[in-house]
């Protein structure tokens, strides 16, 4: 299995999931003792993308089957929840299979109940949980979720334009809104703040350090974008809700919002040139679709499916969800990763009734990535494939696949000068702890474009974001998904002037000031000049959070953001470098 908090869902980055191997692992013997601690703290296998939204939808259960175990209507609600939550991440909400194998009926019932219970029940090496000896299930659920993958597989509804029309609504007419900014903020050096689990999103101001607004959004919003220019603040949340913020509204406000689906993780609106702010763009996990909207109200345009067939195989897949998302300075285009299949799509929408899609065959399966410092070029990874596809947005062509490590997950990466290889873009690893240096100048430096030029070795595996800024000497790599506390509270900094020299550790948990919880360390986001990087320090809802701002010349602490309202504050998006994709 695959949190854009990243799938970037950030709940959903320390949530275990039922990652089945291959039909052949399949055993009816327990594994070791000694094997059963290294499936609780493998970093990449903490990593599980979790469908939080899903698992609340109510389901068909199947008729009763010959021989298949039955359900009571009670147990099989309760067992699907478990099964959306945990489970279809990776294997797919029909069970055909994503970034996990397939659990059809065909699979299961060859290998039958006891098989499935036990192995639910002690995992594998190959990175499936031992739910019974790890905890999180029970003897009755793991029963449960055996007989549950005897039956069919159940199917949420779709989600048409009628359902996505109906559920739009604009607060506020466009005729209705302020010709001019209104309010005194910042808007280059604001930051949106993801307040995960109480479906908001927090205003920071960067030079104050104070919350200025607290907005309510959808369900753990995944990511923030702003407008090309500069007005609007798109926010989607998990559930698949995009609001639209006026920033030029006192104080900002939603003035439309919009479902896209049931569950989604991305938005983008329309950068190029004589077409800023025109369009919005949200792309859905389920069902697995994209929905082009008016970017100034959100009236939904054009809904385009993206169930099709694999980039290797060519067989159909009925659940190819949109991963990440980002729009195109060189045409009018949305650039739309399709997660399953491995396609990255070019969609023009200069004309939306002849809808021109430029379908490039990239690598299964995709999930984050950022554009280098030109803007040029779209690097994007495949994390299961541990590989790293580059486009060509000018030409509309894929350039390579390169191998990177284990897991890549670089948020957006992270664009700097080599001292040696010229210009690279960097990514961290969820199952290891290197940090790959692609080489990103075909004319300056040819020989080193579009290779691994250089690998860092960082604290260990379960990092999630790396992070650098045009005027900072400092490259920082997060590690919140790793075992080790100690690692998962601090950061790691590299001198760029110096990559072979040792990283510093940063102890930003223990800067926060806070004593409870695991105080995870994730996503470093520069204020608009540089000087400042802001670390969110993560605990659960119940527990105390913080944001920690270091003084990046150096390496110091600055100052430290407690507030009770900052409740699980996780992906933080500064307005300026969102806007003008410096990373």
């Amino acid at each position: 299995m695959t949190i854009s908090m990243k799938d970037y869902s950030t709940g959903a980055l320390v949530a275990f999931a039922l990652a089945f191997s291959p039909v052949t692992a399949f055993s009816a013997d327990a594994p070791a003792k000694t094997d059963l601690k290294k499936h609780q703290t493998s970093p990449g296998a903490q990593y599980t993308p979790k469908l939080d939204v899903l698992r609340d939808q109510q389901v068909e259960q199947p008729g009763r089957q010959p021989g298949v175990p039955n359900l009571s209507a009670a147990d099989y609600q309760k067992t699907n929840q478990i099964y959306f939550e945990r489970c279809a991440g990776c294997h797919g909400v029909l069970r055909k299979g994503a970034t996990g194998k397939p659990l059809t009926t065909k699979v299961t019932r060859e290998n039958g109940f006891e098989y499935l219970r036990d192995f639910i029940t002690y995992g594998s090496p190959g990175g499936m949980p031992n739910w019974g000896e790890g905890g999180g299930l029970s003897k009755v659920e793991i029963d449960n979720m055996a007989s549950y993958l005897l039956m069919d597989p159940a199917q949420p509804p779709e989600f048409g334009m009628k359902e996505i029309t109906a559920s739009w609504k604009v607060h506020v007419p466009v005729s209705d809104r302020p010709k001019t900014k209104m309010n005194d903020l910042d808007l280059d050096n604001l930051f949106s703040v993801t307040l995960r689990d109480t479906g908001q999103i927090a205003l920071i101001a960067g030079a104050s350090k104070k919350i200025v607004s607290i907005i309510d959004t959808g369900y753990a919003v995944h990511i923030s974008r702003m407008s090309a220019s500069g007005r609007y603040l798109f926010v989607i949340g998990r559930d698949a809700k995009v609001n639209l913020i006026d920033m030029y509204m006192d104080p900002p406000a939603t003035v439309a919002e919009i479902k896209v689906g049931s569950e989604a993780r991305s938005v983008e609106t329309s950068k190029m040139k004589g077409w800023e702010d025109k369009y919005a763009v949200a792309g859905a996990y389920w069902p697995p679709q994209f929905v082009i909207m008016d970017g100034d109200t959100l009236k939904p345009r054009k809904v385009v499916s993206t169930r099709g067939m694999t980039v290797d195989t060519q067989e159909f897949h009925p659940e190819p969800r949109v991963a990440a998302i980002v729009a195109s300075h060189y045409h009018p285009d949305f650039i739309i990763n399709v997660k399953e299949t491995g396609k990255v799509l070019m969609v023009d929408y200069s004309n939306l009734k002849a809808l021109n899609v430029t379908t490039i065959d990239a690598e299964r399966f995709l999930h984050d990535g950022g554009m280098d410092s030109t803007g040029r070029y779209f690097l994007v990874a495949a994390n299961a494939r541990n590989k790293v596809a580059i486009i060509d947005t000018k030409r509309r062509k894929l350039v390579k696949i390169v191998e990177t490590g284990n897991k890549p997950h670089p948020g957006r990466g992270a664009n700097f000068i080599h001292p040696k290889y010229g210009p690279v873009w960097a990514t961290s690893h969820l199952g290891d702890e290197t940090i790959a240096l692609i080489g990103t100048d075909p004319k300056m430096h040819p020989q080193y474009a579009w290779k691994v030029v250089q690998k860092l070795e960082g604290q260990g595996g379960g990092s999630l974001f790396v992070k650098t800024h045009p005027t900072s000497k400092n490259f920082y790599v997060d590690t919140p998904l790793n075992p080790e506390a100690e690692v998962s509270s601090s950061i790691a900094v590299f001198d760029l002037n110096d990559l072979d020299k040792e990283y510093e550790v940063l102890p930003i948990g223990e800067w926060s000031g806070i004593t409870e919880g695991v105080r995870r360390v994730v996503q470093g986001e520069y204020n608009k000049t540089g000087d400042e990087v802001w670390f969110s320090v993560w605990n659960s809802a119940s527990q105390e959070s913080a944001i920690v701002i270091v003084d990046d010349k150096t390496r110091k602490l600055k100052h430290v953001i407690r507030d009770k309202r900052l409740v699980t504050p996780t992906g933080k998006f500064n307005f300026y470098n969102t806007r003008k994709d410096v990373y």
